[in-house]
This record gives structure tokens, sequence and C-alpha cells, in this order.
């Protein structure tokens, strides 16, 4: 007789497997229902196997070499794209980027500000680090 396996089991080996490192609420629908699946991912985000950065949202996580503390795997700039594409929202170069880039301005741009089409609440952001949107036309 086979071993059934947890559902925390089964969503730690999904996110162990993916080639993904951004995870969302609706990734693990076809499990079981929202509350069992955000119980199981907040057992894994204890373990430090992943990592929340925004209402639904998580990153795999890595152990920091410098604090001993878990980060993400990717950075903010890339989880926040990744989320982004998810949720069909199309990342368009920002003003700043445009700037740099066509030699205007010789200040580098940070990466927390993405373009964007339409309008997004959704915050990302990890230990005080938060992703601004600009509404970019175009």
């Amino acid at each position: 007789m086979p071993v059934k396996q947890t559902l925390e089991k089964r969503i730690q080996y999904r996110i162990k497997r993916s080639k993904d490192a951004v995870f969302m609420l609706s990734d693990f629908e076809d499990l079981s229902d929202k509350d069992q699946i955000g119980r199981a991912l907040r057992k894994l985000e204890a373990k430090n196997i992943i990592i929340k950065v925004g209402q639904g949202v998580y990153a795999r996580a890595k152990i920091s070499k410098a604090t001993q503390k878990p980060i993400p795997e990717k950075d903010i700039r890339s989880i926040a794209v990744d989320v982004l594409k998810k949720c069909g929202v199309k990342i368009i170069e920002s003003e700043f980027e445009k700037n740099y880039n066509s030699g205007i301005s010789t200040q580098v741009p940070t990466g927390r500000v993405i373009g964007i089409n339409k309008r997004v609440s959704r915050k990302i952001g990890f230990n005080g680090n938060y992703i601004k949107y600009a509404k970019v036309s175009g």
C-alpha cells in the first residue's frame, strides 16, 4: 500500500523540483483548498524553504553567508518581474532606464522601479525593500 504524502511534503517537492524560483498561492490550487495550502506554505516558511515576498507570493530561499538568515534565491527585481508576468502584466522600460540607455542621464537606475502597462496594486518586497511601479505608455 503506497504511503500518502502530506500536503506540505507535496508542495515542498513541487517547489524543489520547479525551475521557477517564485511561487504564487494559485500554483498549488490543484492540490487542495486555499486555507490548507496557506497553512502548508507557512510551515515551509518556518523551515526556511521559502520566503514570503508579497500577499500570496513566495520565493525559494537560501541561507545568507553573511547573516545566516534566509534570503530569496533571486534578487527582488527578478522576483517582481516573474510575479508580474504570471499576473499577465507587460513589463516596459521605465523612464529612468530609457534615459540611462539613451545617454541622456548618467545615473544608473536602481532596478527598484519597474515600468508597466496597467495598474498594479501588488506589493512585492523583502526586508524593507519594495518594488515601485511606473505606468509607462507604450
